[in-house]
């Protein structure tokens, strides 16, 4: 089993890479070579999302990463009973439920625990079984927060979309409910990580939230690596992340 910790990590989502290299259908750019450069910068965990469509990362891509990757595989992963046979094949270090909708461009907010209450037993149960370590990414909602414990996820990832979208006192207004989100679930017992939307100017007010354990950040890294690569952007983001500074 890989072991990779750190006090507060990044996990570097390469979506995004698939998602090039699939409007050709070709070869490149490979996602292994993606991951492989994110760990050179100093990325903690590589995120990857299989979706129903396979619109971007393909099952073979999860398996490669699997056995090829020296930090832990995070696989984002819906509750369909076929991705969930996947992943109990693969057996990630870790994966986060999330919800999923066939025309979305991105994942559109979190999981409503109460409305797939029986898929997500089911899953988490399943996958747990298999010393894979689940979260559950959902809303900053004190309900959601309190279902997650109770269904028995070992960590949640708040949903970071609504703060990054947001400006002016709305943006303060988010802020907040994401801390009340991250501080509860710290008193529940459950590993908090955010994600989604954070980039390199807004990640600086959640960096002030100790109780934040891991930020998964995806796009930002790839924008940025356009210009840079991926190795430097995502050891600029790292140095973010631990330092506090740009």
């Amino acid at each position: 089993m890989k072991t990779h910790v750190r006090s507060r990590s990044l996990g570097v989502n390469i979506d995004h890479v698939a998602t090039l290299r699939q409007a050709r259908r070709a070869k490149e750019p490979s996602v292994l070579d993606a991951a492989l450069d994110a760990e050179q910068g100093g990325a903690d965990s590589i995120t990857v999302h299989l979706r129903e469509d396979r619109r971007h990362i393909q099952d073979a891509d999860v398996f490669e990463l699997m056995k090829k990757i020296y930090v832990p595989l995070n696989l984002e992963m819906s509750v369909s009973p076929e991705i969930l046979k996947i992943a109990l094949k693969v057996r990630p270090e870790k994966a986060c439920l999330v919800p999923e909708k066939r025309k979305e461009l991105t994942t559109e907010g979190g999981l409503d625990l109460f409305s797939e209450k029986s898929g997500l037993a089911r899953t988490i149960d399943a996958l747990v079984s298999k010393k894979v370590e689940v979260s559950l990414f959902i809303d900053p909602i004190d309900t959601q927060v309190r279902e997650a414990a109770r269904l028995g996820a070992q960590a949640i990832e708040i949903h970071t979309g609504s703060y990054a979208n947001a400006s002016g006192k709305k943006k303060e207004k988010e802020l907040c409910r994401v801390l009340e989100a991250v501080r509860l679930g710290q008193e529940l017992g459950l590993r908090v990580h955010a994600g989604h939307g954070l980039n390199y100017e807004n990640i600086f007010p959640l960096l002030a939230i100790p109780e934040i354990r891991e930020f998964n950040i995806g796009h930002s890294i790839i924008s940025r690596a356009v210009f840079v690569g991926i190795a430097r952007a995502v050891q600029e983001m790292k140095k973010i992340i631990i330092s506090g500074k740009g």
